[in-house]
């Protein structure tokens, strides 16, 4: 039996193929990705879908809003729910979603997060870790909730700020966490180790 995931993403999606590479080196427990879903309709993420096989589709919002509008959220929220997912994976989606998206997957989804969340939430998190004068950041995944970054925390993933790091090496360390957090707790969830809300 199959754990179906979707994922939505906004950009180059590279917490998606490390999810997708994951699932291809059955490294993924359960989880099968069904579709890839973005609010970008040129976003490289999309690429990912043809080159793995997956579905892909890119709905057209409004990219100067953090959040969906009410036809932008009810279009996703049909899209997604055609798959009858068991989880939403949100890998470097940037907009905000309501109670009334999260309601309607049962808040079965989980973010990620580029910052050892309470710290540094919103947008550019591993610069504001770096220029903080902070020794230590990383990543979070988390469920998602109508507050921003501000979910359950599921589990982090600590990544040291040296005296030699400049924001790029840094931002390459935290992807690099990120690229193994993130399966790790899919795999978790569709085996049933970490419980669904």
């Amino acid at each position: 039996m199959s754990f179906k995931i979707v994922i939505l993403g906004s950009g180059a999606g590279s917490n998606a193929k490390a999810i997708l590479e994951a699932e291809k080196k059955g490294k993924l427990g359960l989880a099968k990705t069904l579709a890839l879903i973005s609010d970008n309709e040129e976003a490289p993420i999309l690429d990912l879908a043809s080159q793995y096989e997956k579905d892909g589709h890119g709905i057209s919002c409004n990219p100067h809003k953090a959040k969906l509008s009410q036809n932008e959220r009810d279009f996703f929220i049909n899209k997604v729910k055609y798959y009858n997912p068991n989880l939403v994976i949100l890998a470097g989606f940037m907009k905000i979603l309501d109670s009334t998206f999260i309601d309607a997957l049962n808040g079965r989804i989980i973010n990620l997060h580029p910052s050892l969340l309470p710290s540094f939430p919103g947008i550019d998190s591993i610069k504001k870790a770096f220029v903080s004068g902070a020794k230590i950041t990383g990543c979070t995944v988390h469920w998602v909730t109508p507050e921003l970054d501000a979910g359950p925390i599921i589990d982090q993933m600590a990544v040291p700020i040296a005296p030699e790091d400049s924001i790029n090496s840094l931002t390459e360390k935290v992807h690099r966490a990120e690229h193994s957090l993130l399966p790790s707790i899919i795999k978790k969830i569709s085996l049933g180790e970490i419980l669904m809300p």
